[in-house]
């Protein structure tokens, strides 16, 4: 996220609205029963409660987050979680849509993030006080199915919203004007290349015969359920929620790989597949119910291993290259085209994208740790040796890092950053457009204050006075 200088609550517009409306917990036990009774409500806005504890837990978050740069009273961070309500309540009214499969892919992703942080999923039910890996999963499905309202809203409301040239200037001149320019962290491209280690044939067959053998027991009458604990490589099979046994619920829409779905959606009940290969291994379905366009299914992963041999051909190999890049024998571009299998970046000269902004910068300060670590004291045109890492898909390989650009901190310069600008310029006409969005739907929405929070100075008419 690029830094600002941060004065006031309106300078919030000035930094990715993000902040506030992507905190994954916010809302955890929002629509509890029980909890309303232990804790006031602060306001309701059309069919949304909100709590006097969510106000507290927003605004230290708030703060934690812009790292004390951000400090925001109780009445501002109430009239903030106001906005995303009014939102979310409109996006009901509008129809806007939900992606059921993205929605549970988010909900995965956010469970093996609390996990990897927390160690084990049951430490993550126990550290947010939910009952159970479901009663978890539940409210995290309905977090999610509010964040997509929001942003669906929000989109509508903004999608015919662009910038001038002119605007952007006017933009970059205001802020200069008030001492306000953004100031851009330490940002970098980098370049890689990629060599995988591969399973052995002979390593491959293994796996494939053990699924045949997997398969045909399980045709004779064994069970899928007890042959996924005992070896499947999937981690969730041994647990207690989604994909324990090998279990899993999907649909075409679901964000599991073309591959495992093809074959899934290509079986009757109770056939088991052929063994087949994705990217994350070799499988095995057997499904158990199709309910119209949804099938219950249990599949077995095995992972092929990798010979040591195998890796240390993968860093001999990128050792000899950075050689041979270092004494100009070949072009870093060419070693690419020749050697390097990650299909993202071969084709792209190496060139690694930035996930989050969709260009080639990356934020020193907000990279990866561990690449960080690697890239951090490098100069530009400099190479890292070759280094080992692995995909979740369980992928092994050896790679070397290549600094193509290495730009300062600096304040923001209309010329060298006018694409940052122009993001920001375009940022705050949309705020502003959802600002008057809400000042027209206040009029027409049901919204309750509580008496406690009846003296706040809001910026809109929630009161309507």
């Amino acid at each position: 996220m690029m830094q600002l200088k941060i004065k006031n609550l309106k300078d919030i517009k000035m930094i990715k609205k993000g902040l506030i409306i992507t905190f994954v917990l916010l809302a955890v036990n929002t629509f509890s029963q029980e909890r309303i009774k232990v804790d006031g409500v602060a306001v309701v806005v059309g069919k949304n409660i909100v709590l006097d504890s969510d106000i507290d837990k927003f605004k230290a978050e708030i703060e934690l987050r812009s790292e004390g740069k951000i400090k925001i009273s109780e009445c501002e961070m109430l009239e903030e979680i106001m906005i995303q309500k009014l939102l979310s309540h409109h996006a009901v009214v509008d129809s806007v849509s939900v992606s059921d499969s993205r929605v549970t892919e988010q909900v995965e992703k956010t469970i093996a993030s609390f996990a990897q942080q927390l160690g084990t999923i049951e430490k993550v039910v126990e550290f947010y006080g939910f009952n159970d890996e479901d009663d978890l999963r539940k409210e995290l499905t309905q977090i999610q199915k509010e964040q997509q309202l929001i942003q669906g809203e929000r989109s509508s409301i903004t999608e015919e919203v662009d910038v001038t040239p002119d605007e952007v200037r006017t933009y970059y001149n205001n802020l200069k004007e008030d001492g306000n320019l953004p100031e851009f962290g330490s940002e970098i491209e980098i370049s890689q290349i990629v060599i995988y280690a591969k399973p052995s044939e002979e390593e491959i067959k293994r796996v494939i015969d053990k699924l045949n053998k997997i398969k045909k027991d399980v045709e004779a009458g064994s069970n899928m359920n007890m042959k996924a604990v005992l070896y499947s490589d999937d981690p969730a099979a041994s647990g207690n929620g989604m994909g324990a046994g090998g279990a899993y619920t999907i649909t075409r829409e679901s964000g599991f790989v073309k591959e495992f779905k093809e074959v899934a959606f290509s079986l009757d009940e109770g056939q088991v597949s052929d063994p087949f290969k994705t990217d994350f291994g070799y499988h095995i379905i057997k499904v158990e119910k199709i309910k119209g366009q949804q099938i219950d299914l249990r599949h077995i992963l095995i992972q092929p291993e990798i010979e040591d041999s195998k890796l240390l051909e993968a860093k001999e190999t990128l050792k000899k290259l950075v050689k041979e890049i270092r004494n100009k024998t070949i072009t870093f571009e060419d070693a690419v085209k020749d050697y390097s299998e990650e299909k993202a970046t071969k084709n792209n000269k190496g060139v690694i994208v930035n996930p989050v902004t969709g260009d080639s910068h990356f934020e020193l300060t907000r990279m990866d740790p561990s690449l960080y670590a690697r890239v951090s004291e490098l100069k530009e045109g400099e190479l890292t040796a070759p280094f080992y890492d692995e995909t979740r898909e369980g992928e092994k390989m050896f790679k070397i890092i290549l600094l193509k650009s290495k730009t300062a901190a600096h304040t923001a310069d209309y010329v060298t950053d006018y694409v940052k600008v122009q993001t920001l310029a375009l940022q705050k006409k949309k705020e502003e457009a959802v600002d008057k969005w809400a000042k027209e739907k206040i009029v027409d929405t049901y919204i309750k204050i509580n008496e406690s929070h009846k003296d706040c100075n809001f910026d809109k008419n929630w009161k309507k006075n």
